[in-house]
């Protein structure tokens, strides 16, 4: 759950959504999920181990992202209440982010960072394990993260150089443009590289990637390992 860009289609008021998965190659998630939770449909790929989820959308016109880490690396506890993933899909049982921003207890949660789109509105939610620390995010911009529990400073912004060089060079903007980024952006570094791999620790197992128009999103989900490629469309609705 560690490389992640949000790039604006100028003009049209849609956009590209895009997530590296970096994590243990044990954890798996080969299908895309549908799942009706508060009387929306819910499209997510389902983490096989503990069935929630990093990225999901729903027909609600709805997007929610995970990140692992919040500011800085952290020390793992042993004694989280529960799976950030689920959490992920707990998110749209709440009318609307706003609300889950504000009334959601992440008491006992490990640090993440959360992207969420709603109907127009971009937000930022970093939980270091003691505050929420929330931005407004201008969904005209284009904006790139990174884990804070793999990257470094010094990586982070190396990534963010490599984002802006890809953007000066990319007017318009596609999503296969969008996945050369995020299968090729780097130095030839396999841990640092945008797509990243730790031979037996950690390594990209799939590139999520949500196409976002006046009326629909696109789920396009690729398997690193088996070069498998999912996809689902949902049709929006704002009310």
């Amino acid at each position: 759950m560690c490389t992640v860009t949000f790039i604006p289609i100028k003009g049209q008021g849609n956009f590209i959504f895009t997530s590296n998965r970096d994590e243990f190659p044990q954890r798996t998630a080969d299908e895309l999920m549908i799942k009706t939770i508060n009387e929306k449909k819910v499209l997510f790929p389902q983490d096989q181990r503990a069935k929630g989820t990093w990225i999901a959308i729903s027909d609600s016109d709805q997007l929610v992202c995970i990140l692992n880490g919040a500011f800085e690396a952290h020390k793992r506890r042993d004694d989280y209440v529960k799976s950030r993933g689920i959490m992920a899909l707990e998110m749209f049982e709440y009318e609307n982010s706003i609300n889950f921003l504000k009334n959601y207890n992440l008491k006992g949660i490990e640090p993440f960072t959360m992207i969420l789109y709603d109907c127009g509105n971009l937000f930022e939610l970093k939980w270091d394990y003691n505050i929420k620390h929330i931005r407004n995010l201008n969904p005209e911009d284009s904006h790139i993260w990174a884990s804070s529990t793999l990257y470094s400073e010094k990586w982070q912004k190396k990534r963010q150089k490599w984002f802006s060089e890809w953007h000066q060079k990319h007017v318009t903007i596609t999503q296969s443009a969008v996945l050369d980024f995020h299968n090729n952006a780097g130095e030839g570094n396999d841990r640092y590289d945008v797509k990243m791999y730790v031979d037996g620790l950690v390594q990209t197992t799939s590139i999520t990637s949500i196409e976002h128009d006046k009326d629909s999103m696109r789920m396009r989900f690729e398997s690193i390992s088996n070069g498998d490629v999912k996809q689902e469309k949902i049709q929006v609705h704002t009310t």
